[in-house]
C-alpha cells in the first residue's frame, strides 16, 4: 500500500522535477537558450512542423510560469511537508488539462513529453493523501 515514507519521495522528487524542468523558463536568457537552441533543432529533427520563435507575450507567460514553479520547487523542498502534496497535485492537475488543450489545438506533440511525468505525480501524490487521511481516520 502507499505508506508515508513512500508519498513523501514522490513529493520530495516531484519538487526537484519541477525546479529541473521549469528553471530554464524562468527567465529570458535560459527561455531563449532552451527554446531557440533546443527545442527547436529537436523540433526540426523529428520531422516535426518549425516551431516560431515566441513572441514577447509567450516569453512573457513562460518567464511567469517558470518563475513561480521554481518558486514553489524550492518552498517545498525547504518546507519538506507533505501536505503540500494535495496542493501540489491539484496543480499538476490543471496543468496536465492546459498541455491536453494545447495538444488538441495543435500544439507541438513534445508536450507529452512533460505531460506523462505531470500526470503521474499529479496521481501518485493525491492518491498518497487520499490514503494518508484514510489511515488517519482509521487510527
Amino acid at each position: 500500500m502507499f505508506c508515508y515514507e513512500m508519498n513523501r519521495k514522490v513529493f520530495i522528487a516531484s519538487s526537484w522535477y519541477d525546479l529541473a524542468v521549469s528553471a530554464p523558463f524562468a527567465l529570458p536568457v535560459t527561455l531563449s537558450l532552451v527554446w531557440g537552441g533546443m527545442m527547436i533543432p529537436l523540433h526540426t529533427g523529428l520531422g516535426l512542423e518549425t516551431l516560431e520563435p515566441l513572441s514577447p507575450h509567450g516569453v512573457l507567460f513562460a518567464n511567469f510560469f517558470g518563475s513561480v514553479v521554481v518558486i514553489w520547487a524550492i518552498a517545498r523542498l525547504y518546507l519538506a511537508d507533505v501536505r503540500l502534496a494535495l496542493f501540489d497535485g491539484v496543480g499538476r492537475g490543471l496543468f496536465c488539462i492546459a498541455m491536453l488543450n494545447a495538444l488538441m489545438s495543435g500544439a507541438s506533440p513534445l508536450i507529452w513529453v512533460f505531460f506523462v511525468p505531470e500526470l503521474a505525480f499529479c496521481v501518485l501524490q493525491i492518491v498518497g493523501c487520499i490514503v494518508q487521511r484514510q489511515r488517519k481516520l482509521t487510527l
